[in-house]
């Protein structure tokens, strides 16, 4: 194989990844798709800023706009399971990565795209100190 440098004549073929610092306003989890997996994404399809979607067959993406919430109690019902079956333990299970801010409350979990909008659910003080 040749370089550029040793054959003037082939350009560099330019790169398809590109830096992009701009926000997305985007947050989202990757599950496993699995029968739990399956009832959470069954739920998020019916949230209006969520889309869910499988890029592969082993997975599950779920992206939303600015806050995804997850209430336990939803996918306890959509399970057919007792109140309290489904818990942050149970979702961090069939969990495998996330983007954006994730805070975990008793009854639910939190993900937002944009860090500032966590503060209050993780004791951030916005104001710079003097």
């Amino acid at each position: 194989m040749t370089s550029t440098a040793q054959n003037p004549l082939k350009k560099p073929v330019p790169s398809p990844f590109k830096a992009d610092n701009t926000p997305s306003n985007e947050c989202g989890f990757t599950l496993m798709n699995n029968q739990v997996g399956e009832v959470i994404a069954d739920v998020m399809r019916r949230k209006p800023n969520v889309k869910v979607h499988s890029p592969l067959p082993s997975l599950i993406r779920v992206d939303g706009k600015n806050k995804i919430e997850v209430l336990y109690s939803e996918i306890d019902e959509a399970a057919g399971e007792e109140p309290g079956w489904f818990n942050q333990a149970e979702f961090e299970e069939n969990m495998s990565t996330h983007y954006g801010r994730m805070v975990f409350l008793d009854d639910r979990a939190l993900l937002f795209a944009n860090p500032e909008d966590a503060a209050e659910y993780l004791g951030f003080d916005l104001v710079a100190a003097d």
